[in-house]
């Protein structure tokens, strides 16, 4: 947003010398001192009132109090803290009163001030590449299981697999002061870096198992694109393809386990790589069959980097008649739940993106309270799925 630019003008006074004057002290007769002694009266509806029997007023805000609370259950406040703070140090019966009074005042905690108390903002920044990708989707619900309980805000954004995209997310969250960040990239930009460097908050990565020193939860991707195509090679296929589209680090890792695996049996087959920049999805596999055919007519199996691309790939298949595995044979990559279901059901590589989701939360929980995580990078491995597509 532009800057507004305004001009300030010193008011006259301002600019003015500033000159002292020591003045007399006052004086006071007894008559004085008497009045000055006795409370304040204050006018209220044409009748006097010491100010000291005035009612408190109400808050600003028009909040309930955890004080209101308190006194309604006959307990304290600290008690009524503790419930919506730390519940299992308080006994199941106050616990169940505190928790229907708070429900009945339609009490709404003040995180503003709760803050500024404990120096803590109570929310977690997380930055995922995209919300309509199932594979996300299991990734938060780990993440969820691990603060819900705690009370803590997720702050979810979606950079759309753009580094500038992330590098602005963190710009806006970074203003919320939040407890802790969890990324699902590894490839910041250089200036998101140094804003999460200068921020001193806590980072774990997750998904990947960026450079030595972070800290990280997530599995070896060159590992697994590896060990797909090395199934493919055992199976007997020597004509292998692959399939990769947005192209971000984690693909790019895929695919040079694949190239890795086929250099290692002497079976490079450059010509039967398809890369596009654009988002996977089936349509995308469908499209990308097309020319896979007419590049590498000769292909006999192909590697999708994502479920998606290879369901795409097999409804292709049926539609122009190709028999899978027998003509060409489909291995994807995710272990999505429609790969069980499909026609021929697909040989995919399973990752626990629950399970790194969980256990990302967990670690970056113990960088909040100001402890040392056994390890500062765990590898969750991946699972080799073999079904009826190889």
């Amino acid at each position: 947003m532009p800057q507004r630019c305004c001009q300030e003008t010193a008011h006259p006074v301002a600019r003015a010398a500033t000159t002292f004057f020591e003045l007399p002290a006052p004086t006071y007769s007894v008559a004085d001192q008497r009045k000055k002694s006795a409370l304040p009266l204050l006018r209220i509806s044409g009748k006097t009132e010491p100010m000291s029997n005035r009612k408190p007023r109400p808050t600003q805000s028009g909040r309930v109090t955890l004080s209101e609370i308190a006194a309604r259950v006959g307990t304290s406040a600290i008690t009524v803290s503790r419930v919506l703070n730390t519940p299992h140090l308080v006994s199941q019966d106050l616990r169940m009163r505190i928790e229907s009074v708070i429900a009945e005042l339609n009490y709404l905690p003040n995180r503003a001030a709760r803050a500024l108390a404990s120096a803590r903002s109570e929310s977690i920044a997380v930055l995922v590449p995209s919300l309509s990708n199932t594979v996300f989707t299991e990734l938060l619900e780990g993440i969820r299981h691990v603060f819900h309980t705690r009370g803590y805000r997720i702050l979810i954004g979606d950079t759309r697999y753009s580094p500038q995209e992330e590098e602005s997310l963190l710009r806006a969250y970074l203003g919320h002061s939040p407890d802790g960040i969890l990324l699902a990239s590894s490839n910041q930009t250089p200036a998101a870096a140094r804003l999460l460097a200068a921020s001193g908050i806590p980072v774990v990565h997750m998904m990947d198992l960026p450079a030595k020193g972070a800290y990280a939860v997530g599995l070896r991707q060159t590992d697994a694109g590896f060990a797909i195509a090395r199934h493919l090679i055992e199976q007997g296929y020597c004509r292998i393809g692959f399939m990769g589209a947005q192209l971000d680090p984690r693909v790019i890792e895929r695919c040079a386990g694949y190239r890795a695996a086929l250099a290692e049996a002497g079976m490079a087959y450059p010509t039967g790589e398809m890369l596009e920049p654009t988002p996977s999805s089936i349509g995308l596999g469908a499209t990308l069959l097309g020319k896979l055919l007419q590049q590498a007519p000769d292909c006999d199996a192909v590697f999708c980097a994502n479920d998606d691309l290879a369901l795409g790939v097999l409804f292709e298949c049926q539609r122009r008649g190709i028999r899978v595995p027998t003509q060409l044979a489909v291995a994807g990559f995710n272990n999505l739940d429609a790969s069980a279901w499909s026609f021929p059901t697909l040989t995919t590589v399973s990752t626990p993106r629950y399970l790194i989701g969980h256990s990302a939360a967990s670690m970056l929980l113990q960088l909040m309270n100001g402890e040392v995580p056994a390890s500062n990078r765990l590898d969750m491995g991946f699972s080799l799925v073999v079904r009826e597509s190889t």
